[in-house]
């Protein structure tokens, strides 16, 4: 992995986003923000207390040290980084994992992709079949504008094969479009059942006049949900089946006798297991790449929980929660019982309610630890809170709450403040953006 130091993404599209004005139809940010680019914004020195209840806020120093952490650990194993995107859909926080050392950016979407190559992304696995006629012909029509450009994308059958060339049918294509095999188990998701259907895939793929044989893909993530021997034993099969298609593949012929080779599985769960029994493979022209997203943001919750880092018995790596949502106490009904202006519509609920973690009197002002209370419930635009009969909890009071899942967090917020420095009001050095 090499380490890039310059921003990699497109210079005039970062400046259209820079350029965007705010507005009081933001949610969470202040009025005196509408009006204002984001560089103007950030110059009148922002900060935490700044902004409106709810509000999501990310850690700068976390941010950095997370990413650092994960390029490192691929470092180590000798395989690549391509980040799920979706996560954040962040292009100032992709272009950070790029610079680190990423191979590009993982995608599920078309739309996803469009925003993507928009902002300059010119290496990105699209972690999905892309049948829709629409969708390929924009992408062979950006293949052809941006010579650089590689979009790897999955095929699970023949019958994808046979929609993306009816697609595609009269439709200039400027080279081959890079597809992976994916395979899948009984019980997953998508991909094929079998190591042999899975062949039979790259064979489709390897006649095709549009398309070439890219590699193989997997997710494993959809096998598994927690880190017992069981789960880690089936992830590992998992595994082995996929090298286990590589090889027929190679040994087939149906990979084209030049340009690179993908064998990519991961998400933020099993990527130990999966450089343990895929990085074997990488070497030549053979390239392993996990796709763990959560990482960079990592969680209070599910992934705190199962980062394969926690597997590691001498913790040479490590990551901390980069999100939290500050939520304000707006009603006190009952001993015992207390409301907040955080729901559903701005924190994640799928993988585990929010956590809380500290109290204050106002936004910004000195915080202590909230102890004995929990989360329990929420609505679309309340938490319910739980405490003891005799809190002193006042309503007007601040909760910081840390989250679980990453992915159904961002895309509850447009704009996202970045804080620098751990004072009780820290400064808001960056805004992020996001495109969902």
């Amino acid at each position: 992995m090499t380490t890039r130091s310059e921003p990699t993404l497109d210079g005039q599209a970062v400046q259209a986003m820079a350029a965007e004005r705010l507005s009081v139809l933001d949610k969470a940010l202040p009025a005196s923000a509408a009006g204002l680019t984001t560089a103007e914004f950030l110059a009148t020195g922002p900060r935490l207390s700044s902004f409106m209840t709810p509000v999501m806020t990310l850690d700068d120093s976390a941010l950095e040290a997370n990413v650092a952490a994960m390029a490192q650990w691929c470092a180590d194993r000798g395989v690549e980084l391509a980040p799920h995107g979706k996560t954040t859909m962040s292009p100032v926080l992709w272009d950070r994992q790029i610079r680190s050392g990423a191979w590009g950016v993982t995608l599920a979407t078309a739309s996803q992709v469009r925003v993507g190559v928009h902002f300059g992304v010119r290496r990105i696995q699209l972690a999905n079949a892309l049948v829709d006629p629409g969708a390929l012909h924009w992408l062979a029509q950006a293949m052809t504008e941006h010579p650089d450009l590689e979009v790897l994308t999955w095929a699970d059958s023949p019958g994808t094969i046979d929609a993306m060339e009816r697609a595609l049918t009269d439709v200039p294509v400027p080279r081959p479009i890079p597809v992976l095999v994916e395979l899948g188990a009984a019980g997953g998701r998508t991909g094929a059942r079998t190591v042999e259907e899975a062949t039979a895939v790259a064979e489709r793929i390897a006649a095709s006049p549009v398309l070439r044989v890219a590699g193989v893909s997997g997710y494993e993530g959809a096998l598994a949900h927690d880190s017992s021997a069981q789960s880690l034993a089936r992830v590992r099969t998992y595994l082995q089946d996929m090298a286990a298609l590589h090889d027929r593949i190679e040994t087939a012929g149906h990979y084209p006798p030049d340009g690179a080779v993908y064998v990519t599985a991961g998400g933020s769960a099993y990527f130990d297991v999966v450089a343990e029994v895929l990085a074997p493979l990488a070497g030549g022209r053979t390239h392993v790449v996990v796709r763990a997203g959560a990482a960079t943001i990592h969680d209070d919750g599910f992934y705190t929980g199962i980062t394969p880092f926690t597997r590691d018995p001498e913790h040479h790596y490590q990551l901390r929660s980069a999100m939290h949502t500050w939520a304000r106490v707006v009603s006190r009904p009952e001993p015992g019982l207390a409301l907040l202006d955080a729901g559903k519509r701005d924190v994640p609920f799928d993988e585990g309610l929010p956590v809380p973690q500290l109290v204050a009197a106002e936004l910004g002002a000195p915080a202590r630890p909230l102890a004995d209370a929990t989360i329990t419930a929420v609505n679309d635009q309340h938490a319910f809170l739980r405490i003891s009969p005799d809190s002193d909890l006042r309503v007007g009071d601040v909760v910081r709450l840390g989250l679980s899942h990453p992915c159904t967090a961002f895309d509850k917020w447009r704009w996202i403040p970045v804080l620098a420095g751990d004072s009780d009001d820290p400064p808001v050095v960056d805004l992020i953006r996001t495109y969902f």
